[in-house]
Parts: C-alpha cells; sequence; structure tokens
C-alpha cells in the first residue's frame, strides 16, 4: 500500500526485530492517518524536491516492538508521527542536505541531528503532527555513555 506517492506502507513498518519476535508492527487506525500526514507532508516534499529516493531508516514501532528495541515511552514513531531518515549510502542528497532542506522549507514538529558530527548527522530524526507543529530542533550526542538532547544551534 502506498501512503505517499513515492513511499510505501511496508517501508515504514518493517523491522528485522518484529519479524524475529513474531510482533506485529502493522499501524491501523490514527497511527496509520498519522503515517499518511507524515509521508505527504514531509517524506514526498523532500523526494521531490531532491528527486531521488529517500532511505527511511525507521518508521512505525507499536507499542511491543519499541519495548523490545528499548526505545522512549513517548517516541513518537509509536503514534505513527515520526520516520528517521538515513541517506549515508547515497551519494545525494546527505543527511545533511536532507535536515537543511526540512529546517528551511518544512512544516515538522520535531527534528534531531542525530549524532554524526558538525557536517553530516549519523541520521535525521523527523516527526509531524496534523495540528499543532512545535518546530523543535535538538542534537543528540553521547556523554558519558548516554544519549543528551540539547537545542539545536544553527551555525551555518
Amino acid at each position: 500500500m502506498k501512503i505517499s506517492a513515492n513511499l510505501t506502507l511496508k517501508e515504514v513498518s518493517k523491522s528485522l526485530t518484529a519479524t524475529r519476535r513474531g510482533i506485529d508492527n502493522e499501524p491501523k487506525g490514527e497511527h496509520l492517518t498519522a503515517l499518511i500526514n507524515l509521508a505527504n507532508n514531509v517524506f514526498q516534499p523532500i523526494r521531490e524536491h531532491f528527486g531521488k529516493p529517500i532511505f527511511v531508516s525507521s518508521g512505525y514501532r507499536s507499542p511491543e516492538l519499541n519495548k523490545a528495541i528499548g526505545g522512549s515511552k513517548t517516541s513518537q514513531h509509536c503514534k505513527g508521527e515520526a520516520i528517521d531518515i538515513d541517506n549515508d549510502a547515497r551519494e545525494y542528497p546527505t543527511n545533511a542536505d536532507i535536515f537543511w532542506y526540512i529546517y528551511d522549507h518544512l512544516e515538522f514538529d520535531q527534528m534531531i541531528w542525530e549524532f554524526g558530527d558538525d557536517k553530516n548527522p549519523s541520521w535525521v530524526h523527523v516527526s509531524y503532527k496534523s495540528e499543532g507543529n512545535r518546530k523543535q530542533v535538538l542534537r543528540a550526542s553521547k556523554s558519558k555513555g548516554r544519549t543528551v538532547y540539547t537545542n539545536f544551534q544553527d551555525n551555518r
């Protein structure tokens, strides 16, 4: 099932952990609606702007899958409101290109420059809600073995 012109439900709900453990990870109802909104308001504009395939490394997570992987109890992935984009295996666009395009041009709830360095994140976490998007931008880094989130500074 396509949830936007260039994104399928399978791409945003696939999980090796879910497959191995027999966990149902198919979004339904409001979670499916949220994924469709996210796909059409964030993913598809990115895809159309760059004119290249964009790789979603993580999308929907059922509560059972989220628990199995040790995800945050408040993760927007569980609501169908978040995806992680990791285009590092491709020459263009880079994760940084995608981050800056979203930052400058799209509506979003939360976006995180996930790890990496000052030039390119390891991946981009982005969420979208049908109402009340905060445009919160954070940076994830490690400190003493723990993930720390700080407000993102635009130092372009």
